[in-house]
């Protein structure tokens, strides 16, 4: 699809998409970054869910938010100010209108805003015509009846269904303002929806009369432009850090020759790690989701026992009641990762927000002298290198190694370059066979140089011995 307008070039540009938890700004900013991502942008991200499970539909607790930072050169963070600003109601305004650079654009739904969306998001008149916008640029664009009108005579897909579309309108306006690649769309489009040939028939019409709005419209009288950024050769992919963990830790547990199990209990912002890796069964990862975090450290620590590559996923919640297993490891001297994907708050906290602030608990969260080595990713590719880290320092000095991550890293994404495998430095993983001292096995005789005791793998003959905390 070509374009006609002027074109503008810009160096960077961040963007935050908002709206209700059902608007689809989740999916909206994932494919937008990933033709981002195509088109050779350095790129950051960060997805922002409600704590709720589901708040009121138009409420301001109900906002999900999806910011991506993209530009020419090599970028660090998701942005601290948005430029650009999609509102898919008053509420996600309301949330998210402080954070907006001045100067920076809105592009709002109207249909959205109602008396009653704008009673429900605090407002008492319509900010789109009161002036109290009058810093921004403000566009306003009939996003939902747009969209049901450009759906009309689809046959099975209701008014409602087709409202719903109205996401994908909104991702074809902004692939069009920033000249996004649209064929990985519309080919995602056709495999995600493929068991309803009408809805696949309605997100593509809704994705490209929002793009053709863009094109026509006069409100918007010029496109953008920011060109790839500058990168290694190599090949790329898109990755966020709960990804990259994954990968980190089935690299690792090839390196090493150990086979990976993964004990966890379902907590987010963790949890991915636990599903993602239950998919790879082919490269011998064994899961095993426990009935709570303190079985789930154990069944590691013993699979660990038993010569595997032990790993324990949790948040800070689940990693306080990780701590007596953590301590049993330290006086074990048995190879154990511990990640701890960090989210906001003491106690239950909030699930969906990050924080960094359980670096006192994993030094010392634990009674008596329990020293445990900690290994802290800095990006979400990063990830990635840091779990084959502590795998490598956890088997070389047996001991129990923490990796922290935390919601961020975990939800956010960037472009990764696929390491080449031959590259990855090997794991060098040593079993006891022999008796170390004459005639007899002693379990905690040190090794000269990494100061490690043997590990002996239970049922290796001659080699029986007792270990306890």
């Amino acid at each position: 699809m070509a374009t006609s307008k002027p074109v503008e070039h810009l160096e960077r540009v961040v963007i935050r998409f908002a709206g209700d938890s059902g608007d689809g700004m989740q999916l909206t900013g994932d494919r937008f970054t990933s033709e981002t991502a195509v088109f050779g942008n350095d790129l950051a991200t960060l997805p922002d869910f409600p704590a709720e499970i589901r708040a009121p539909a138009g409420s301001l607790p109900g906002v999900s938010g999806f910011q991506v930072h993209f530009a020419d050169h090599d970028i660090l963070t998701p942005g601290d100010q948005p430029s650009v600003l999609v509102a898919m109601n008053p509420a996600a305004l309301k949330v998210n209108v402080a954070d907006l650079a001045k100067g920076g654009t809105i592009i709002a739904n109207t249909d959205a805003f109602n008396d009653r969306n704008l009673q429900k998001a605090g407002y008492e008149s319509n900010p789109l015509e009161d002036g109290s916008l009058a810093d921004f640029h403000v566009h306003t664009v009939a996003l939902s009846s747009m969209t049901v009108e450009a759906l009309k005579g689809i046959e099975g897909v209701t008014s409602r269904e087709a409202e719903r579309s109205k996401n994908f309108f909104a991702l074809g306006l902004m692939s069009w303002l920033y000249h996004r690649p649209i064929e990985g769309t519309l080919g995602f489009i056709e495999q995600k929806f493929a068991k309803r040939p009408e809805i696949v028939e309605a997100n593509m019409k809704a994705f490209k009369a929002g793009w053709n709005y863009g094109e026509t419209s006069e409100d918007f009288a010029s496109s953008y432009e920011i060109a790839p950024a500058p990168a290694a050769p190599g090949t790329y992919r898109q990755i966020s850090g709960n990804t990259a963990l994954t990968y980190g830790l089935v690299a690792a547990s090839k390196l090493s020759g150990l086979p990976l199990f993964l004990g966890a209990y379902p907590i987010t912002p963790a949890s991915d790690v636990l599903e993602q890796l239950a998919a790879l069964k082919h490269f011998g990862v064994r899961t095993f989701q426990a009935e709570d975090e303190i079985a789930a450290s154990g069944a590691a620590l013993g699979a660990a026992f038993g010569g595997a590559l032990g790993v324990t996923t949790s948040a800070g919640p689940g990693i306080v009641l990780k701590s007596e297993t953590v301590g049993l490891a330290v006086t074990l001297e048995l190879p154990l990762v511990i990640v701890d994907v960090q989210r906001a708050g003491p106690s239950t906290g909030m699930p969906t927000k990050p924080e960094q602030a359980d670096l006192l608990m994993v030094l010392f969260g634990r009674n008596s002298e329990s020293p445990v080595p900690v290994v802290a990713a800095s990006t979400p590719s990063g990830c990635f290198a840091a779990a084959i880290e502590a795998a490598r320092i956890a088997v070389k000095y047996r001991t129990p190694v923490f990796l922290l991550s935390d919601a961020y890293l975990a939800n956010g994404s960037e472009p990764w370059l696929i390491p080449d495998a031959e590259s990855l430095p090997a794991i060098d993983t040593v079993f006891a066979t022999d008796l170390n001292d004459g005639d007899r096995f002693l379990p905690y005789k040190r090794d000269a140089e990494t100061l490690a005791r043997p590990w002996a793998i239970p049922g290796t003959l001659g080699l029986e011995h007792r270990i306890g905390g």
